[in-house]
């Protein structure tokens, strides 16, 4: 299966040229505005925590959305600002993918390195097994939890069940009382953003529509308006962001009908359709059906082989590709109206408490097509648009610093500060071998 990439000279020399742009930028005082920045926390989920290349690993932490807010925060009197970091011995983290290279056929070849930061895994009845990671004591005000959705917020056992949130609390595994949002609020602040939220309808899309379920939406805006409440109880200022439409990824248009078809039909010309299984049984696929880019490894051994009846996988409605594989088109209408309905919430519970919006729907999904930031092009295309990492799903630091200039825009806008943004040519994106 082949995607297109650009060569190694024609990204050197890309490189080259975005080297020589010197972007202009204006000169403008910094003032805090009507807001107090003395201390900010950040509340959300794997992208607040710098998650990126499918995992938490140190590079990541240190290129985190909210690390390049408080950094800007500090020219308006903005304080420390301290994340769990892993420490140079556990850098690794839980382990992340790496481009190694690029197959003869232009695949890129993306390996897995080693785990740096876990210490065994443990069973916790009425849970199951859970990895552990190595333990973080110290300040916090970066509350980044991966894999968190907004109704595990104020569940007092969730840290029992979350490695990434265990590994900041006191305390054994199993033993743990605390909920999210009581340990998060448990110091005074006076700033505070929140990007929960998109867990809640992300493991619904990213497993093809099979294994999890999507927050029923009344739930979740009941759950936002008391996560908010709970956020603005002691008067703090802060912004929010909306949860961005994640079949606009790459996870999901990455590995496209069209490509596959084309694959199979160059041994086998005389196939003129695939075959998917959906909710309402085994039918044809179309366009609008998009697979999950971990399908793009699995295709070449699986597209055509037959089954114990001889019938070939993907070809047949006797044995279509599988429901995990591909989020078909009732799906991708289900996850858009489910997103656009939690937006809607995540906008009128900050309309109630006047706080800053930064509509990250809006922003992602403008980069479907290649977008010119600062002399640098970003778009959604895998590995070689750079806002997105090699999950496809999370950003790399030049995609956090996008989004934190976004924030920082919405809280200028909120507040009447004037807090520089973050200069995004200053973060790499996707990390080509040597």
């Amino acid at each position: 299966m082949k995607f297109r990439y650009i060569s190694k000279s024609l990204l050197a020399l890309a490189v080259l040229a975005a080297a020589s742009c010197k972007p202009e930028l204006s000169s403008v005082n910094p003032e805090k505005g009507n807001a107090d920045f003395s201390r900010y926390i950040a509340v959300g989920n794997s992208l607040t925590a710098g998650f990126a290349d499918a995992g938490l690993y140190l590079d990541g932490q240190k290129n985190s959305y909210p690390e390049m807010i408080a950094a800007q925060l500090k020219t308006v009197g903005g304080g420390d600002f301290y994340t769990p970091f892993f420490n140079a011995n556990q850098a690794n983290g839980s382990g992340y993918k790496k481009l190694q290279g690029f197959a003869p056929n232009g695949n890129p070849v993306i390996g897995d390195v080693a785990p740096g930061a876990e210490t065994g895994s443990v069973t916790i009845p009425g849970i199951g097994t859970v990895k552990r990671l190595a333990k973080y004591t110290g300040e916090i005000n970066n509350f980044g939890v991966p894999g968190i959705k907004l109704i595990h917020a104020g569940v007092a056992a969730y840290g029992n069940a979350n490695p990434y949130f265990e590994r900041m609390l006191p305390g054994s595994i199993g033993t743990h009382n605390t909920a999210y949002l009581d340990f998060a609020t448990a110091k005074p602040y006076t700033f505070f953003s929140c990007w929960l939220g998109n867990n809640d309808v992300l493991g619904y899309a990213s497993g093809g529509g099979v294994g999890d379920t999507p927050t029923d939406k009344n739930t979740f805006a009941a759950a936002y308006t008391a996560a908010i409440a709970r956020l603005t109880a002691n008067g703090a200022k802060g912004v929010v962001a909306t949860i961005p439409d994640v079949s606009t990824t790459p996870y999901f248009r990455t590995v496209t009908y069209a490509l596959l078809l084309a694959t199979v039909k160059a041994s086998a010309p005389q196939v003129t359709a695939l075959v998917i299984q959906t909710k309402s049984g085994p039918r044809a696929a179309t366009d609008q059906d998009l697979f999950i880019l971990p399908f793009g490894t699995l295709a070449p051994t699986l597209l055509g082989k037959p089954n114990v009846g001889g019938l070939p996988y993907g070809l047949h409605p006797g044995n279509p590709i599988e429901d995990q594989y591909v989020l078909d088109k009732d799906e991708v209408a289900l996850v858009k109206d489910f997103t656009n309905s939690y937006n809607q919430s995540i906008k009128s519970v900050a309309a109630s408490k006047n706080l800053a919006v930064m509509d990250a729907n809006a922003l992602l999904t403008q980069y479907a097509t290649k977008q010119t930031v600062n002399g640098i092009e970003l778009s959604s295309a895998f590995v070689t648009g750079n806002l997105f990492s090699l999950d496809g799903i999370h950003l790399t630091p030049m995609g956090y610093a996008l989004t934190a200039s976004e924030f920082i825009k919405a809280i200028n806008k909120q507040y009447g500060s004037t807090i520089p943004t973050p200069d995004i040519t200053r973060f790499r994106g996707v990390v080509f071998p040597q």
